[in-house]
């Protein structure tokens, strides 16, 4: 699968700095897949025939959960581009229902980024660009914020 960034430049673009989704994504499937992997060990620990059965079926619809949440982090991963070109500022998400952002360098007024104590030890954070005539557009949860926000302003 191409990326969208790469059908859509124009001649004489080229691509400065590209992020993505930040792991943190992945944290619901992290902590479910450890809490599958608890139970499976109490039930090989435990001695009663029905806490066995009762910890080994829980085991295995937490680790359903856990299977769901890593392919849906996996999928958001996948379909979402964050770029920043020479002359614009570029995000995509979505697959099927694709949603797109562009704003010309030269109409960014101001990068603001929004980080979390977490999203600073861990490195992402929430980006809002501020647009002359163009608007406001927020980008949630990418990795490495501030190196994305001086992407944009150093030119």
């Amino acid at each position: 699968m191409a990326r969208y960034i790469d059908e859509i430049l124009q001649p004489g673009e080229r691509v400065l700095y590209s992020t993505n989704a930040h792991w943190i994504f992945y944290f619901p499937a992290i902590v479910a897949w450890i809490v599958a992997l608890a139970l499976f060990v109490v039930s090989r620990q435990v001695d009663i025939y029905s806490a066995m059965v009762a910890c080994l079926f829980g085991s295995g619809l937490v680790a359903l959960a856990a299977l769901y949440w890593t392919v849906k982090g996996w999928f958001h991963r996948l379909s979402t581009e964050t770029d920043v070109t020479n002359l614009r500022v570029v995000h995509k998400t979505g697959f099927i229902k694709r949603r797109t952002f562009e704003m010309a360098l030269d109409k960014v007024e101001s990068v603001d980024v929004n980080q979390t104590i977490l999203g600073r030890i861990l490195n992402y954070g929430d980006v809002t660009i501020n647009g002359v005539g163009e608007g406001r557009e927020t980008i949630a949860t990418i990795a490495s914020p501030l190196a994305f926000r001086s992407s944009i302003t150093t030119r």
